[in-house]
């Protein structure tokens, strides 16, 4: 048939349908652009390799050290704290993101911070604090990258902000669960 391309070739200057958004690779000058990617990229901590995600665990719980030595004096407040970073973050990870060319890169850490600071809030203040966020430490680290049910599915199915933390505020709870049962089997204490 005249006119017609033959199947499998685009048209000259067309663009394929499934076309995707070239992949930016982000840098220090990414990082430094706008405020939303520094705080998304962890300040910096996405950028470092290996992990990028245990590099922003690791930054949450030194900040939360420095803010809260021994543990969360009043969870209530830290409580607040931890809601206004978990809308900021969801914010930064939807604009950094669409930046960025993907739904969820790993260069994204925000959610792994909020996540483990929610964690930290939560966890009892006592003899053995340390102990405790050693523990959750690994466990969070270990759900976020295991990704067990529900976690698998929101973050195959949820392609914006809000999945880019739902999955690790998921994480959170498991690590909170097993350590609340750790310490009920009084394997870990307070």
């Amino acid at each position: 048939m005249e006119g017609k391309e033959p199947e499998g070739k685009e048209q000259e200057g067309a663009q394929p349908p499934a076309a995707a958004k070239a992949k930016a690779v982000p840098d220090l000058r990414f990082l430094l652009s706008h405020p939303a990617r520094f705080f998304a990229l962890g300040l910096g901590t996405g950028l470092l390799r290996p992990g990028p995600g245990t590099w922003g665990t690791a930054l949450a719980w030194a900040i939360f050290a420095v803010l809260a030595p021994g543990g969360a004096a009043d969870p209530a407040t830290a409580l607040i704290i931890v809601a206004v970073a978990l809308v900021i973050g969801t914010w930064a990870a939807e604009h950094t993101a669409a930046m960025l060319g993907e739904v969820d890169p790993s260069t994204i850490v925000v959610d792994e911070i909020v996540a483990f600071w929610l964690v930290l809030v939560m966890l009892p203040t006592g003899r053995h604090w340390f102990l405790l966020q050693v523990v959750a430490f690994v466990l969070f680290r270990l759900f976020d990258i295991v990704k067990p049910p529900p976690i698998r599915t929101i973050d195959r199915r949820w392609k914006n902000g809000a999945g880019v933390m739902a999955d690790d505020l998921v994480a959170a709870g498991y690590t909170l669960l097993v350590i609340a049962v750790l310490m009920r089997l009084s394997i870990l204490s307070a």
